[in-house]
């Protein structure tokens, strides 16, 4: 593991300590205080895991995925079981290596998502990021509402040294996307990152925008390799799970960026957004700086959570 890497999982550890208290202690309760595998043991289980926000869905899932194994191996034993509760769990959150493609190839990034979640920030760190890994990154400052967004930006461009178009307040966020896309074009852009106003999910015009600044990059890049990723605030449990699902409704959601992952005691949702809505969570971030926006992985983000020891 990278020094960058081991700060990022020593940090996500940390992070997720609360969640920890919320669902470990309690799943370790279960396998010290049954003495057999049992439906009672099982429900004990699920009920523990719900409450731990980790969702019905991922929690059925991870449940009958746990009895088939016991099954197979003719485990008695609650605690041999252990192992292949963080096995399941691990196996439900796993991200697909084509989850990344967007970062080798000619891309269009959207993030969306609700005010005040991280979104221009996630921008900041994902043009940083891409720009250390060789990539010509172009931001788009779509966000027109929210006064100081563009300068916001503006910020975190030159802090990456990247090019950002926009960021004028009150100016058509459709019009800033077309301009964007079509720099993006002339200048041989490998990733144009687009920020845009963080729309609450009432607001039928703002969705409609965002319907408009797709249809915008279909037609002027028909080729560039898509992504719209949605920046959730762990902190917000099953709220977060909410804004996806209404996100989802307007724009075909490619991913997840996970923020606030540190200090909350509902990180469990992000096992449960997961299988929810079948989106993976590609980044996931535990605090202000570049380093601390960092790559998903299911097994380090299991480990941290179950705080078991890694080489």
């Amino acid at each position: 593991m990278s020094e960058e890497k081991k700060g990022f999982f020593a940090r996500l550890k940390e992070g997720l300590t609360k969640t920890r208290e919320n669902i470990v202690k309690g799943i370790d309760s279960v396998f010290s205080g049954f003495s057999a595998i049992d439906d009672d043991f099982y429900e004990e289980l699920e009920e523990i895991l719900i409450m731990g926000d980790i969702g019905v869905n991922a929690t059925t899932a991870i449940v009958e995925r746990l009895k088939k194994q016991v099954k197979e191996q003719h485990l008695k034993e609650p605690s041999q079981c252990k192992q292949l509760l963080i096995e399941s769990i691990k196996e439900q959150m796993r991200v697909d290596e084509t989850a990344y493609d967007f970062e080798k190839e000619q891309s269009v990034v959207m993030v969306i998502g609700v005010n005040g979640v991280g979104k221009t920030t996630s921008v900041g760190k994902l043009a940083g990021k891409l720009k250390d890994n060789g990539r010509k990154v172009l931001i788009a400052a779509a966000d027109t509402f929210r006064a100081a967004a563009g300068d916001q930006l503006a910020e975190w461009a030159r802090r990456a040294d990247v090019d950002m178009i926009g960021g004028k307040e009150g100016a058509d966020p459709a019009s800033v996307v077309y301009d964007a896309v079509n720099a993006a074009k002339a200048r041989h852009t490998d990733v144009l990152l687009i920020d845009t106003a963080g729309r609450l999910h009432n607001k039928k015009n703002l969705m409609e925008e965002l319907r408009k600044m797709n249809r915008i990059i279909d037609r002027e890049f028909p080729n560039a390799h898509r992504e719209n990723l949605i920046v959730l605030d762990g902190t917000t449990g099953q709220n977060a799970l909410v804004q996806a699902r209404e996100f989802g409704e307007v724009a075909q959601l490619t991913g997840i960026i996970l923020t606030k992952m540190d200090g909350t005691a509902k990180g469990g949702i992000a096992v449960a957004i997961q299988s929810e809505l079948n989106v993976p969570v590609k980044y996931i971030g535990v605090g202000e700086t570049i380093e601390d926006l960092q790559k998903f992985n299911s097994d380090e983000f299991v480990n941290a959570l179950f705080d078991v020891k890694t080489e």
